[in-house]
């Protein structure tokens, strides 16, 4: 058994599943897995995640034997095969799970993390979608390890000040998240109510914008990204009106859930509606990490995302809505 003090180790499982599975399968997977140890995060629709680092010493093994230990009682009590890595970060993990057949299992040494990343083809890196990969195979970087090399400011001015920083970490083996044992929320959201029936349309986009910045926030600080918004309008007797609308991309950021809901407000087209409430929903939530971002070569979009960053650092500091979007301040109703 070899462990370094602060190193974490980490096991990524792939399950192959049948095409119709239980319903309460993945629950009972995750109750299996609790008793190698408490930190599971499973990852729908067929993955979960196991930090071992506090089991090593309890079960006397190391996180490569813990990982087939996961294999045979998964086997043994679900029939079920699996394909297994073991790695110092949860990308890291996830990539080395992700070529693994099932049935078998890849561990990547911490000393392993450079020989790994570098040769692997750009495309694989977590965030880089299809229009990112070509942009960086462009400009002749076509390995994670080119990636690296690159200084990072040229990297910041191709992909953007926040997505550059981010790929560049990632291409270097930088990963600081953790295993979340609690179930991701599918969708979550935020109502405001007016002080009375609101007829103006100034007013409802002004809440529309406190909603969105608020649920970004809260977005960002879990790491998570939505997929789909919604609305619901309700009106002064009562009734509501609902829509919904894809994102171009999953996406955390302020300014594209508000530019969403923003939309979703123009096509129900009211006309002097006496509003009461408004409800804003983030749906299909999934890991910030494995969405990818459009690139945009706006300055202004930069910018923004820029003083996003640094006003959710202040929020963290000072406690949620310290610092929002200047067009929120004021009376809302």
């Amino acid at each position: 058994m070899n462990t370094t003090l602060g190193q974490r180790h980490l096991v990524h499982l792939r399950f192959q599943l049948p095409e119709q599975p239980h319903p309460d399968l993945l629950t009972d997977l995750k109750q299996l897995l609790e008793q190698i140890t408490p930190k599971v995060q499973m990852v729908p629709p067929d993955s979960a995640i196991l930090d071992v680092t506090g089991a090593i010493r309890f079960w006397e093994r190391d996180a490569a034997s813990l990982a087939r230990l996961t294999q045979l009682r998964t086997a043994a009590h679900h029939g079920l095969r699996t394909a297994a890595a073991t790695a110092p970060t949860l990308m890291l993990a996830a990539m080395a799970c992700a070529l693994t057949p099932p049935g078998q299992l890849t561990t990547i040494d911490p000393t392993a993390t450079r020989s790994f990343l570098r040769p692997r083809p750009v495309r694989e890196l977590p965030g880089i979608g299809p229009r990112t990969a070509r942009l960086l195979t462009d400009y002749g970087l076509h390995t994670i390890g080119d990636l690296a090399d690159t200084p990072l400011l040229t990297v910041q001015r191709l992909l953007g000040a926040s997505t550059g920083r981010t790929l560049h970490d990632r291409a270097h083996g930088r990963d600081l998240r953790a295993v979340n044992p609690q179930p991701t929320a599918r969708s979550t959201s935020a109502e405001h109510r007016f002080p009375h029936d609101e007829l103006r349309p100034e007013r409802h986009r002004q809440a529309l914008l406190a909603l969105t910045d608020h649920l970004g926030y809260q977005l960002r600080t879990t790491g998570q990204a939505t997929a789909r918004l919604t609305i619901t309008v309700r009106y002064a007797d009562s009734s509501t009106t609902t829509r919904q609308q894809a994102l171009a991309e999953p996406s955390n950021h302020t300014a594209n859930l508000a530019r969403t809901a923003y939309d979703l407000y123009g096509k129900l087209g009211l006309q002097r509606a006496r509003v009461r409430s408004i409800t804003v929903r983030c749906e299909q939530l999934m890991d910030a990490a494995r969405a990818t971002e459009q690139l945009s070569l706006d300055p202004h979009r930069t910018n923004v995302v820029l003083a996003e960053g640094a006003i959710d650092a202040l929020n963290r500091r000072f406690g949620p809505g310290t610092v929002r979007s200047a067009a929120t301040y004021g009376r809302l109703g």
